[in-house]
């Protein structure tokens, strides 16, 4: 199936992929009168006296905005707020497919860090949460942390912390299969943007002691000649614990584990062969991995995980971000912090038995109904637990 010529005709058919829908009917006089004036004024008088009221009488409570600046779109970079709204739209749906959690996009026409961040402030009275999406690293971490600071509801830049939850459950169980321990284990990361930052965050959240990260520069450490722009800096100084130098090559020598998140057919299976015996691999550059399964497979690799659903052990965002939400919404919930994204990594591992587990199957599907209740729940909890829960 041709789905780029799919897509086309879908968005051309319906004008995009979400809409406004009134949850009340307004067919006669007192209908009228009731959802808008004279009634409206009486939900309007009760928030005015009491601003919690807004969650019980607006859409607040079940509302989160999906906001864009487009500067780092999919696989397709800096293409602009009004190029990157199909992609938000989509994130809308999957919100309300997934979760039943309403979502609006927001697309900012704007490169600024400091203009974006006042506009998601000025927006935030009417929305429960907010999900940063396709927004370029290192702004989006300066942006994501910033509105933490200022606003009292969850901000989660789903490109880092969705990402993360899931690889790191997907890692979790595909370890369960090879007989190893996280944190015994030797993690290499390619590709230290935004996702894979968030990933080794998680990573090490989770348990584990030894990654080393690579860019397009080599291996990171303190005082790495070809310099550490930004976050990179920081990274340096909590990964690489074996102090190593080189590039990829030199990094994945002895490896457990390789997780991508950069580009094409960068691992080679000259590399895979120096990697220890029962090798796990996320490759999730797309559209094309950083190798392909069977590649890895024939050199090696016991376990491998791509982005593509054409492949098993697909790493998909939608397999966190409902749940996630749907969570922290539901008891109001003031952040999404640590260890609400540590109870959604084992919750969402949680839901394939041991019996259940083999080397194509350490993920949920898409499609898999335990998923998002079984996140939502653990987050919840968490939420009561850290004391960032309202209810």
């Amino acid at each position: 199936m041709d789905f780029n010529q799919a897509a086309l005709e879908l968005h051309e058919k319906y004008h995009g992929k979400v809409g406004m829908v009134s949850k009340t009917p307004i067919k006669n006089r007192e209908q009228l009168s009731t959802a808008y004036t004279p009634g409206v004024a009486e939900p309007c008088r009760r928030i005015a006296a009491n601003p919690d009221d807004v969650y019980k009488y607006t859409f607040k409570s079940n509302m989160v905005a999906v906001v864009t600046n487009g500067t780092a779109v999919l696989g397709l970079g800096n293409i602009g707020a009004a190029a990157g709204l199909p992609v938000m739209e989509g994130k809308c749906a999957l919100f309300k497919e997934f979760g039943g959690v309403e979502a609006f996009p927001i697309c900012l026409d704007s490169e600024d860090p400091e203009e974006v961040i006042r506009a998601v402030e000025m927006l935030a009275p009417q929305f429960g949460g907010i999900n940063l999406e396709d927004i370029r690293s290192p702004e989006c971490f300066e942006i994501e942390r910033r509105l933490e600071e200022k606003l009292d509801i969850p901000v989660f830049h789903d490109d880092q912390h969705g990402t993360a939850i899931i690889v790191t459950a997907a890692l979790l169980n595909a370890l369960k299969v090879v007989g190893k321990q996280l944190k015994d284990v030797k993690i290499v990361h390619n590709g230290p943007g935004a996702a894979g930052t968030a990933i080794i965050k998680m990573l090490q959240t989770a348990g584990a002691t030894d990654i080393t990260a690579v860019d397009e520069h080599g291996i990171l450490y303190p005082g790495r000649p070809a310099g550490l722009a930004d976050h990179k800096e920081w990274l340096a100084g909590v990964t690489n614990p074996r102090h190593l130098t080189g590039g990829l090559a030199e990094a994945v020598k002895g490896a457990d584990v390789f997780i991508g998140t950069s580009v094409a057919n960068v691992l080679t299976p000259e590399m895979i062969k120096t990697m220890n015996k029962d090798a796990v691999v996320f490759a999730m550059a797309n559209p094309n991995p950083e190798v392909m399964p069977d590649v890895a497979k024939a050199a090696g690799v016991r376990v491998i995980g791509t982005g593509r659903s054409d492949f098993p052990n697909q790493i998909n965002n939608v397999l966190a971000f409902p749940g996630v939400f749907k969570g922290a919404l539901s008891v109001r919930a003031r952040d999404i912090n640590p260890q609400m994204k540590l109870a959604a990594v084992n919750a969402l591992a949680g839901i394939i038995t041991d019996e259940e587990l083999n080397e194509d199957y350490i993920i949920p599907g898409a499609f898999d109904p335990r998923v998002v209740d079984r996140i939502a729940a653990a987050v919840a909890q968490a939420a009561r637990d850290t004391g960032v829960a309202r209810l």
